[in-house]
């Protein structure tokens, strides 16, 4: 595969997947759409022999194969996280059909690394890993019949991302625009330490209360998200977190809060 190819940068990661013949639909799927890369979270099983007899001359996808012990670590060096899901309760998340999405990943894919999520057969994929996407995809199938197998899912997915690769206007990134920035794209680790970071500031000003903390939480993952934060962008949210804990500490440590106060207004350089 030509390295100027963005589909280099697209990874397939299987969360807990029960059953190999299901790993090996999904390399083939991958061989046939132009994808290469593969990870694994705590497969139930994996069998390269089984595999081959699925997905036959996949030998160089199997052995690139990596593995993980869990989703955050799979997904921490990219740039972009796009997980599929067919639950009603997704609606609430940045949701996407395949084809609108596809441009959007191969864009991304230009700049970094980007992954394609897909859950465990039985159950998807859980709220703690689609709160790691910035983007959760959906399949429209007939309501009465619509559930998908994992390699026919993987299937729509990456056909549309073949697609968006072929289509000429999507072969140059754009000149301008809300993606060209001054810094790169702030990585998942990036932005799980901002939302981290935030989610302990606000904590310290019982901002939460009597709000549910992880509700909130996920309702400024689904904002900031959608924004697409830098990772300038990224460290400046991450630091109002660590502002707002530093400032109630002063507070705390000084005899007097009036004294605090106008001391960190000195800092600031205001009057």
């Amino acid at each position: 595969m030509s390295e100027t190819n963005p589909l280099s940068n697209v990874v397939v990661v299987l969360h807990r997947p029960k059953d190999v013949v299901n790993i090996a639909g999904v390399i083939r799927v991958m061989m046939n759409m132009g994808l290469s890369r593969l990870r694994l979270v705590k497969p139930d099983e994996f069998d390269m022999r089984r595999i081959d007899g699925v997905a036959h001359r996949s030998r160089g996808i199997v052995e690139g194969t990596e593995f993980y012990q869990d989703l955050p670590a799979a997904v921490s060096d990219a740039l972009y996280v796009v997980g599929t899901s067919g639950r009603a309760r997704s609606a609430e998340r940045n949701t996407a059909r395949p084809r609108a999405i596809a441009p959007a990943v191969i864009e991304r894919a230009r700049q970094g690394l980007v992954a394609i999520v897909f859950g465990r057969e039985d159950k998807g994929l859980p709220t703690a890993a689609l709160d790691l996407c910035h983007q959760v995809v959906g399949i429209p199938t007939d309501p009465d019949f619509h559930s998908l197998n994992l390699a026919q899912a993987c299937l729509v997915v990456c056909y549309e991302l073949l697609l968006a690769v072929g289509d000429p206007e999507q072969k140059e990134p754009p000149a301008s625009g809300k993606h060209c920035r001054e810094t790169p794209p702030a990585t998942q680790e990036d932005l799980e330490q901002m939302y981290g970071a935030l989610e302990s500031g606000l904590g310290r000003i019982d901002f939460f209360e009597p709000r549910e903390a992880a509700a909130v939480m996920r309702t400024f993952r689904t904002l900031l998200g959608r924004a697409e934060p830098s990772l300038r962008e990224a460290k400046l949210v991450e630091a109002i977190g660590h502002r707002i804990g530093n400032y109630l500490d002063r507070l705390e440590q000084a005899p007097d809060n009036d004294v605090g106060f106008a001391a960190d207004h000195q800092n600031q350089g205001e009057p």
